[in-house]
């Protein structure tokens, strides 16, 4: 009973997303193709391109066809898994795009690891020890890390690592790049090692203010939690604080980030931001802005889309998720 019931909430909610799709990428499609020009009007002002090649790049791009109809066709080679062909690149967008989405998530998958396994005892510790010295602490680190931009303590990482490279001629850890000189005659570990000591900085950089945020977050969960009735009826009956605080209050106060997982998908190919830009990480950041930057329509159309089904589908995992949290959710 309870599998029929938990298959039919998720054809249901299949179904829901469905015109969401449909109208989310047509209404980002149709916002790219409202910026004056496109990738082509640059080409117009080279004197080596013919209005004849112009005129035929149009045509064999469907850019000379009205919005809608260029929406539809893009639209059909979606549905066969085509995203497109990027006018800068040269290439199929997504042979462009998977390289840079795998060098995002090597710093944000150990990002999002590490927000989760800091940010949730941080914020119990938080509560269950309210205005001692450790909270006053922890309390003002998180506002020190929630007051500094990514991209400025990025920059604060690279001066001190700069300053003893300076004073002692160490180089603690990589300022910028994912490899070093010579990456490509390595063995298969000294890559992966590599690779893991130029993502050090980043990860801390990107992962330093979530941890700030959530680990407050956290801690207002709980504590609101406490000072429920069910748990002074729980302490009252003789439980375990330990069963009261984990198995009670813990089960309840995390449910807000249960409701957030859906954003967790999308945020592992939208990059580390302006951290990648600053750090010369070769993510998809760069690209994004670089694309935009050229108008190059199917690949800012590209990006879009497998942030949204990845939207999609973490927030349909979040709502499963909720319902086994939370009991008082059912599959209706």
């Amino acid at each position: 009973m309870l599998w029929e019931a938990m298959t039919a909430y998720i054809l249901r909610r299949i179904l829901y997303l469905i015109p969401t799709f449909f109208g989310a990428t047509f209404l980002a499609f149709l916002i790219i193709q409202l910026a004056p020009g496109d990738y082509l009007t640059q080409l117009e002002l080279d004197p080596k391109v013919t209005p004849e090649t112009i005129a035929r790049l149009r045509s064999q791009f469907g850019l000379d066809r009205p919005i809608h109809e260029q929406y539809l066709l893009w639209m059909h080679n979606l549905l066969h898994l085509n995203l497109g062909y990027s006018f800068a690149y040269q290439a199929p967008v997504l042979d462009v795009i998977w390289p840079r989405v795998v060098n995002s998530m090597v710093i944000v998958v150990p990002s999002t690891l590490l927000l989760f396994l800091v940010a949730i005892p941080v914020g119990v510790y938080g509560a269950l020890r309210q205005y001692s010295v450790g909270d006053r602490v922890i309390s003002f680190l998180a506002y020190i890390g929630l007051a500094i931009p990514n991209f400025f303590l990025a920059l604060i990482f690279m001066y001190l690592i700069l300053q003893v490279y300076f004073r002692t001629g160490v180089m603690v850890f990589p300022v910028s790049g994912m490899t070093s000189s010579g990456f490509e005659q390595f063995d298969s570990w000294k890559k992966i090692l590599d690779i893991a000591w130029h993502a050090v900085i980043p990860i801390i950089v990107v992962t330093t203010s979530d941890i700030a945020g959530f680990s407050r977050v956290m801690r207002g969960q709980m504590l609101e939690v406490l000072s429920q009735d069910y748990i002074r009826t729980a302490r009252a009956k003789g439980l375990a604080e330990r069963v009261v605080v984990y198995k009670h209050a813990l089960r309840n106060a995390v449910i807000p980030f249960v409701a957030n997982i859906g954003g967790i998908l999308p945020g592992l190919i939208s990059g580390a931001g302006l951290v990648e830009v600053v750090m010369a990480w070769p993510g998809i950041t760069p690209l994004l802005l670089d694309s935009l930057q050229q108008q190059d329509l199917y690949m800012v159309a590209g990006f879009l889309t497998i942030g949204l089904v990845l939207l999609m589908v973490g927030n349909l995992l979040s709502d499963l998720l909720l319902t086994w949290v939370d009991p008082r959710i059912r599959y209706e």
